[in-house]
């Protein structure tokens, strides 16, 4: 085996465009005056108080290049993406509803046609919308309302907790991005199931704090997680499973259509692998929920800092009851 070079892997992934347009979340979100509101801000979905639950209300703007690149497939990530921010928050989806700008009916059809396919796949109807044929340039996004009993959140990481990531990865990289799909070809029936999933692992009080992995890969979702739990995390990438013939490297970076982290106390981690196990996906404890406020990568005695949240914030977002 390849020995790791762990700080120049830390570097390539701290440089990553992924986790780069993250940063834009804290500026914007500042500009609107979100930080100390009352429903939380840097989660996956806004959770509204909702009777004996919450309701889930989250949104996904795709880049134009993608949209440009391969439109059915942004289609189809319109709706799988905003379902992974439900669940990835113990929630189930209710329905989508999406804004669709395009140069003509032509260039509409192929991502309202991929919208239609993950609608019918995943059993999440689109419900309206908002049109405009008459753009010179493709756009896409798409909002999603959702139901949870029990939440996970981006909050609720606790120092002694273990980093699991359960990632599918019957599947393959849409080139050129680094979006593994594993997805499109799944049977209805399967992607069905496998969305209960966290929902019962909430519900089941196996933990409390989770985050689908985005465009940041496992690593920038890591530093959401810690920033916005205050908290830090050692990610030990000697115990990351890796798809056949894919580098670490790229792998720490992947979109992943199926991934999610979660903060699990140790005596619950045998039960949630294997819940995800037993459904085929990959799933393993890959690193430690530790005090302080870096992100950091480790090999046996090897540590390499890729951000500490408190001298470089990613969100500047957070839950306001928790002491930094």
């Amino acid at each position: 085996m390849v020995p790791i070079d762990i700080e120049s892997l830390a570097a390539k992934v701290s440089a990553s465009s992924g986790i780069a347009a993250k940063q834009d979340i804290g500026t914007i979100a500042a500009r609107l005056g979100l930080q100390g509101q009352q429903i939380a801000v840097g989660d996956d979905c806004a959770a509204l108080p909702d009777g004996d639950g919450y309701l889930l209300f989250a949104i996904e703007g795709f880049m134009n290049e993608f949209v440009a690149a391969d439109p059915w497939f942004a289609g189809w990530c319109g709706v799988m993406v905003n379902i992974s921010d439900v669940v990835a928050m113990g929630g189930r989806p209710i329905a989508v509803v999406d804004a669709v700008w395009a140069n003509g009916e032509a260039g509409a059809t192929p991502v309202l046609e991929g919208m239609r396919a993950a609608s019918s796949a995943f059993g999440v109807p689109i419900v309206g919308g908002h049109t405009n044929i008459r753009s010179e340039r493709g756009q896409l996004s798409v909002a999603i309302l959702g139901r949870a009993k029990t939440l996970l959140t981006s909050f609720d990481a606790k120092p002694g907790d273990v980093l699991v990531a359960a990632i599918d990865h019957r599947g393959r990289y849409r080139e050129p991005f680094n979006n593994w799909e594993a997805a499109t070809d799944a049977a209805p029936a399967r992607l069905r199931g496998d969305l209960e999933l966290l929902p019962e692992i909430a519900e089941a009080g196996l933990a409390l704090s989770a985050k689908d992995i985005s465009q940041g890969g496992i690593v920038g979702t890591a530093i959401m997680l810690a920033e916005c739990s205050h908290v830090g995390i050692d990610i030990d990438v000697t115990a990351i499973p890796l798809p056949a013939g894919v580098s670490l490297d790229r792998w720490l970076v992947t979109f992943p259509s199926f991934g999610y982290l979660l903060s699990v106390a140790p005596k619950d981690v045998a039960d949630v692998v294997t819940r995800f196990t037993a459904r085929g996906i990959s799933a393993a404890v890959i690193g430690a929920v530790v005090v302080g406020a870096e992100v950091a990568l480790v090999d046996g005695e090897s540590r390499a800092v890729v951000r500490d949240h408190t001298e470089t914030p990613l969100l500047q977002l957070g839950r306001q009851d928790v002491a930094a």
